[in-house]
């Protein structure tokens, strides 16, 4: 029977010798006349799989969303509507250009935006909706977007954890204005860090490409002339290289987390009380993190298992917090959320992760569970 010798970790890139052979020939040719050589094809072939006329890179998730917003021109005394229950950077995104975070609930078996709380956060001030599609799971986009479309709203899209998901038969990110994707390194696709922006429209993706290199707009044969306040959120030719090996695999990859949930739904799915983050019947998920969260009695709590797994060698982690219980913000009363943050926990994920192992894992929190 399986006994783990090291720690099982919650997530974990795939690497093939088609990573190595990407970065390895712009280590050695992508350099001068070069320097953009799989920028151009990492960005071409993103857009095409994503559905998007556009794409540019950035150096992280958290500077696609800043970029995005400063393009749609959002600044100052404006709001922008978010789910509670997310990464903190899609709030920061917000503040950073002065605009300020609305936090809405979630719905709870999908765990993102719930579409039935966005109408009555709406004001004057409100002037766009940020729907992030948690863990892999794709938010309900058709009936976000027949809202934004009503009151007329921009849509910037958190898919950073998302590359392939989709909601009805669109992929995430294909929707709205923009569509955001991070490539940090625990995530399914990954270029150590960096991020993605996706777009429909051409004068948005020329404001996001000046924005991001310091406002740099040519002016009479000269290339450094800048005609904005501007920040440096470029990704290198070298990650772009790695990022192009991993997205020319997305179906495999998404396959193996597929495959991965499925191992963990079919083990855990009969424990009364125990919930696992299951895709919806309009949704295709890409299980980036496989999660279960507690909805019944048990004789410990998330945080208890979390320790007695870890001294079984198994890695976990809770979900994100709540954000707006955070001190920077004013606490939002969002009971799904709270809820959610404090009774979740994201399960091990990684691509090198075996059936066997995931046995493993399983019986072991049954047991725990059990006690």
């Amino acid at each position: 029977m399986f006994k783990p010798d090291k720690l099982i970790l919650t997530a974990g890139p795939s690497v093939t010798d088609l990573e190595l052979r990407y970065t390895s020939d712009a280590v050695k040719n992508g350099w001068n006349e070069n320097w953009n050589g799989y920028l151009n094809q990492f960005e071409s072939k993103f857009a095409e799989i994503i559905g998007a006329k556009y794409a540019v890179t950035t150096s992280s998730g958290t500077g696609a969303l800043h970029l995005s917003l400063l393009a749609l021109g959002i600044g100052e005394g404006d709001e922008v509507i978010l789910p509670d229950l997310t990464w903190v950077a899609t709030a920061h995104a917000i503040k950073y250009t002065g605009a300020n975070p609305v936090f809405i609930d979630v719905d709870p078996e999908t765990w993102t935006i719930d579409p039935d709380k966005i109408i009555p956060a709406i004001n004057k001030r409100t002037k766009a909706i940020m729907p992030v599609h948690l863990y892999g799971h794709p938010c309900n986009m058709e009936r976000i977007m027949n809202i934004a479309n009503e009151f007329n709203l921009y849509v910037v899209e958190d898919a950073a954890p998302a590359v392939g998901a989709m909601s009805g038969n669109k992929h995430v990110g294909s929707f709205g204005e923009f569509g955001v994707f991070s490539f940090q390194g625990a995530k399914m696709v990954v270029t150590g860090e960096g991020g993605m922006i996706c777009t429909n429209d051409k004068s948005l993706i020329d404001a996001v490409r000046r924005i991001g290199d310091h406002g740099r707009a040519p002016k009479e044969g000269n290339p450094f002339w800048i005609d904005c306040i501007g920040f440096k959120y470029k990704m290198s030719n070298i990650q772009a290289a790695f990022g192009l090996a991993q997205i020319e695999r997305l179906d495999e990859l998404i396959m193996k987390k597929r495959t991965i949930f499925g191992w963990y739904r079919d083990r855990l799915k009969d424990i009364d009380g125990l919930l696992l983050n299951t895709e919806a019947d309009w949704a295709k998920s890409i299980y980036w993190m496989p999660s279960i969260c507690f909805n019944g009695e048990f004789p410990i709590t998330r945080n208890q298992l979390i320790t007695a797994l870890k001294a079984d060698l198994i890695d976990t982690r809770p979900v994100f917090p709540k954000v707006s219980v955070m001190k920077m913000w004013n606490e939002q009363d969002n009971p799904i959320a709270t809820h959610i943050s404090k009774n979740a926990l994201n399960l091990p994920g990684g691509h090198n992760l075996s059936e066997e192992i995931v046995d493993y894992i399983c019986r072991s929190i049954k047991l725990h569970l059990n006690k």
